[in-house]
């Protein structure tokens, strides 16, 4: 294969500059492969004759990888040699532990999928904002089911004012046209993954969006949600990469039932620009917005330009940002990770 097939298959999958450059002068015999699939003992890459499964050395952790990272490879053997830097990285905390847990990586665009019904929940919705806003991707709800209800204006009119120029997009997961409202964040080498509760259409969505609807082996397991409470069936139990039709790329990924925020103060500050923009205006500078004279944040609230329940769920957020993030303690060269204190 000439050198200019292996750079346009390269760019097809999401290959950069940025990438690029990490290069050493002593790697240049060595492919760059994308991770496909992470499993517990093994790895699946995309090379330009398909996937590969890669050998593993024995310091080899596969959970220190994430569907949609590069990797650098012997190009005989396949063997993982190391896996370069993240442009984007998409990681949550679970409770109970102080390191993060993978979700995804290299993603250019993240489709947080809510339903029109019960399942909406503004406050949910927000903390995957603020998610997607610290792991450096450009966010976009999707609403699904909006063919089951006449109220679909509403609730795309809520979503729009959770963030700042933030794109909205009403469809039916299941309808033929799903895959066209999607193109603008689909193009050739665009790396899209969807996230949301169990049973809201994302698996759907991505054999939409891959065209693997009628392909009964290959296609994602799909789950329904339950009419009297909206609460839906978990389904997908893995990540993986699969291609668009349009040249793009998109990652599944297991629906979560608890998203507990944590080290995510600059994506909160983006979630909040209306409240981050006030901040400087008040009287002190370590001002809570909660009871301070002076405050600009309460004076916004007061004059009826800034929503209570916002400023209220803003608070949470980010209290429990602090109480979840770890801080590193001790003599350099031994720290620990703590939570943080009030």
């Amino acid at each position: 294969m000439t050198q200019s097939v292996d750079t346009a298959f390269l760019a097809s999958l999401g290959w950069s500059d940025f990438f690029a450059s990490q290069i050493a002068p002593d790697e240049i015999d060595l492919v760059p492969l994308r991770i496909a699939e992470v499993h517990r003992a093994r790895l699946t890459a995309i090379s330009a004759a398909g996937p590969v499964r890669l050998p593993l050395a024995h310091k080899i952790n596969t959970a220190d990888f994430a569907v949609g990272d590069w990797v650098l490879a012997d190009p005989r053997s396949h063997l993982l040699i190391r896996r370069l830097d993240r442009r984007t990285v998409l990681q949550r905390r679970t409770e109970g532990r102080h390191v993060q847990q993978l979700a995804a990586a290299n993603v250019d665009t993240l489709f947080i999928v809510t339903s029109c019904n019960a399942d909406f929940s503004p406050a949910r919705l927000e903390r995957y904002l603020a998610l997607a806003n610290q792991a450096g991707t450009n966010p976009v709800i999707l609403l699904t089911k909006a063919d089951t209800t006449d109220d679909a204006g509403t609730f795309e009119q809520q979503a729009r004012g959770l963030q700042r120029d933030l794109e909205v997009v009403a469809l039916n997961g299941r309808s033929a046209d799903a895959a066209g409202m999607l193109t603008p964040w689909c193009g050739a080498g665009q790396t899209v993954a969807l996230v949301g509760s169990s049973g809201v259409g994302k698996s759907t969505l991505v054999n939409t969006l891959a065209g693997l609807s009628q392909d009964a082996d290959a296609a994602q397991q799909t789950g329904d949600i339950r009419e009297h409470d909206a609460k839906g069936r978990h389904t997908t139990t893995a990540r993986s990469l699969h291609a668009i039709a349009g040249g793009g790329w998109v990652i599944d990924t297991p629906g979560m039932r608890t998203l507990h925020v944590s080290d995510a103060s600059d994506g909160i500050d983006t979630l909040f620009s209306e409240i981050t923009d006030l901040a400087p205006l008040c009287k002190f500078r370590d001002c809570t917005h909660d009871h301070e004279p002076g405050c600009a944040v309460r004076a916004a609230v007061n004059a009826g330009t800034l929503d209570a329940d916002r400023l209220a769920r803003w608070r949470k957020l980010l209290d429990e940002n602090v109480s979840n993030t770890p801080v590193q303690t001790g003599p350099r060269g031994n720290k620990i990770s703590q939570k943080k204190k009030y």
